[in-house]
């Protein structure tokens, strides 16, 4: 009588080699050249880059959410894995650090060579955006745990800044001027929601809701790092929308004033909030609203800083100022600290 295999308790270990084979060349074009090894070590090997002269490392890790269900159930594969980088790498950016290594979680009931494939050259995709490397990561088989067809992601990604070129918000101050970046959509966030409305739907979804829906999250690394000397502080819009991420810029004693008419909201937000009846203020702590990353900078600096991202490719606005927590709140306007929201 023949004894049990790995294979036969659903685990495919030559599947997983074949991975590792396929995305080497996706992941050698993310290389970098503080990278001391390529992928299958058992931990990812890299020095810090020469000019840094006190350099301090800064990590994040992060996921896409219920997005992926969305993008599962349609058999859209490709973008995930550029979400994933971004969810990561513009946090680790939002402290002034550039991203240098990215590693991924992936695992799955069955390995799909080909789903997992597709994944992971979103993934080296959304790393050549970032500027970092995919340094490696681990393809995890889980028969039982998962169900048939489904995945799970979780991205690692470790930034590089000057110890004095950090990013805190703590010189930010009344009167400074507040940037908002253009998104793509709802990036990774509210897709719970999302997902209630659409199954709250009489009719299936379209292929053009499906395409917005699904567009991949910006990644704003390389249009804000040259800025750095210019910006006080940052603010990725991710889950808790402006309500939750703009206070997190600053201190107590500050707030971000929001003039929601500075820039012209997608039409997708106007969907989801008539199709959900969903409340202004839900809609503002649940969704980035089409801005998808905010920067603080001087008020004298502010149109430089505009021009430049400009002149990067970015849809940019001002979209308000700092102000005192007990400033008036004026029609059409948000006021957000940490004690709390208030809408105009």
């Amino acid at each position: 009588m023949r004894g049990l295999t790995y294979r036969d308790a659903g685990v495919n270990i030559e599947a997983g080699n074949e991975l590792v084979r396929r995305i080497a060349p996706l992941a050698a074009r993310t290389r970098r050249p503080e990278l001391l090894a390529g992928l299958g070590g058992f931990a990812a090997l890299a020095t810090l880059p020469t000019r840094y002269r006190n350099p301090v490392l800064v990590a994040g890790t992060d996921g896409v959410g219920t997005k992926l269900r969305l993008a599962i159930d349609h058999g859209r594969h490709d973008q995930v894995g550029e979400d994933l980088v971004a969810m990561c790498a513009n946090d680790v950016l939002a402290a002034g650090a550039e991203p240098l290594l990215f590693l991924d979680y992936y695992a799955s009931g069955s390995l799909d060579l080909d789903v997992a494939e597709r994944v992971i050259a979103g993934i080296a995709r959304g790393c050549e955006l970032a500027g970092c490397a995919l340094a490696g990561g681990e393809t995890a088989e889980m028969p039982g745990f998962h169900r048939e067809g489904d995945y799970e992601l979780a991205g690692f990604c470790v930034g590089v800044a000057e110890r004095d070129g950090l990013v805190t918000g703590a010189d930010i101050a009344v009167g400074d001027t507040l940037l908002g970046l253009a998104s793509s959509g709802a990036h990774a966030n509210g897709f719970s929601l999302i997902r209630r409305i659409l199954a709250d739907q009489a009719s299936p979804v379209d292929g053009n809701l499906l395409d917005r829906l699904l567009a991949p999250t910006r990644i704003y690394v390389q249009a804000v790092l040259p800025l750095l000397d210019d910006i006080k502080g940052m603010s990725h819009i991710t889950g808790g929308g402006f309500v939750e991420n703009l206070p997190r810029m600053f201190g107590p004693g500050l707030a971000a004033l929001v003039d929601l008419d500075a820039w012209q909201r997608p039409a997708l937000f106007g969907f989801l909030q008539q199709a959900g009846n969903i409340g202004e203020m839900e809609m503002l702590r649940t969704f980035n609203m089409g801005v998808g990353f905010v920067l603080c900078v001087p008020a004298q600096r502010a149109q430089a800083v505009v021009d430049r991202l400009k002149a990067a490719g970015e849809q940019v606005c001002v979209v308000g100022r700092v102000v005192d927590p007990n400033q008036p709140v004026g029609s059409g306007q948000l006021l957000a600290s940490a004690q709390g929201a208030t809408l105009g």
